[in-house]
């Protein structure tokens, strides 16, 4: 049985990669401080291929321990101080997430990991200059702390390849979301507002666009990197390509909720709210090698089993 680390793995994608790892067979070991992951995300109990452990990557001695006692396969780092307002209010506090890296890192090269999967984001591409947004040709242009954060991430991973020859796979998520997504992130937010008939509110003018991956695509599209051995010491974009202004969005979710809520605009944000967001998504077709789920039909989904 494969022995598989997630850190992060009470929030939401981590967990919901947990869930479809332990179907498969392996073994799961899933940590997490808990800052921003939940207890109730994690897979069920009645399940016996998986553990949790409290545990903080950004300090070693926490870590350390875990990774020196279970001897894993792979590793998926996808613990990070995550939301835009809660970034953008602790910028000290996301730049401590580096420490973390390279915990992940110092400790995977000296316990026989094969490969370290890491969880960048579009964030590090900054405001586009080109549309779609490729991997290798639009500029990394982004100063907040979170993007420098994710930026020299990957920068890390590739240098331990360089010199430790430590197999990595870097993957730049997109808006991604699902049924387990706290209603810190938008489309949670929206969906929880208008379910209630409440305002759902906007930042701007609503003009703003992005694309929105459902949480199934995301992890098909991952554990199909990792079983085929795909994407190897490469990066990929992890999203969907079709474009959505965020007041579209608004109007969706209260079309499929049959919801009374009205829009309300708010000021735009000062900063870290792009106006534009599209994933050139070509390599990650090739790892799905089907269709991406619409919009519309992953809102339903998310509405009808969510679980915040």
């Amino acid at each position: 049985m494969k022995k598989v680390l997630i850190t992060g793995g009470a929030g939401f994608i981590g967990s919901s990669l947990a869930d479809k790892l332990i179907e498969k067979g392996y073994f799961v070991v899933l940590v997490d401080n808990l800052l921003t992951g939940f207890l109730h995300k994690l897979p069920s109990k009645e399940l016996t291929n998986w553990r949790f452990i409290k545990c903080d990557v950004n300090n070693y001695n926490d870590i350390a321990p875990v990774m020196t006692s279970f001897s894993f396969d792979y590793v998926f780092h996808y613990a990070a101080l995550v939301g835009v307002k809660r970034t953008l209010e602790n910028p000290v506090k996301v730049l401590e997430d580096i420490q973390g890296i390279k915990n992940i890192l110092d400790l995977s090269k000296n316990t026989g990991v094969k490969r370290v999967f890491f969880s960048s984001s579009s964030e590090v591409y900054g405001e586009p200059v080109v549309l779609p947004q490729n991997e290798y040709t639009t500029p990394l242009n982004s100063r907040l702390p979170y993007a420098v954060v994710k930026n020299v991430g990957e920068a890390f991973f590739r240098s331990y390849k360089q010199e430790y020859d430590l197999d990595y796979t870097i993957l730049r998520f997109f808006n991604t979301y699902g049924e387990k997504q706290s209603t810190d992130f938008v489309i949670s937010k929206f969906i929880h507002a208008a379910l209630e008939h409440k305002p759902i509110t906007i930042y701007g003018d609503g003009q703003q666009t992005r694309t929105f991956c459902y949480i199934d695509d995301n992890i098909t599209a991952t554990i199909n990197a990792l079983e085929q051995d795909l994407v190897l010491n490469d990066v990929v974009n992890i999203g969907n390509d079709k474009i959505t202004t965020v007041l579209e969005l608004a109007q969706i979710i209260i079309k499929v909720t049959n919801s009374n809520s009205q829009i309300v605009f708010l000021p735009p944000l000062p900063e870290g709210d792009m106006t534009r967001r599209q994933p050139d998504n070509a390599k990650m077709r090739t790892l799905l090698q089907r269709e991406l789920l619409p919009l519309e039909e992953g809102l339903k989904r998310v509405i009808a089993n969510r679980q915040f």
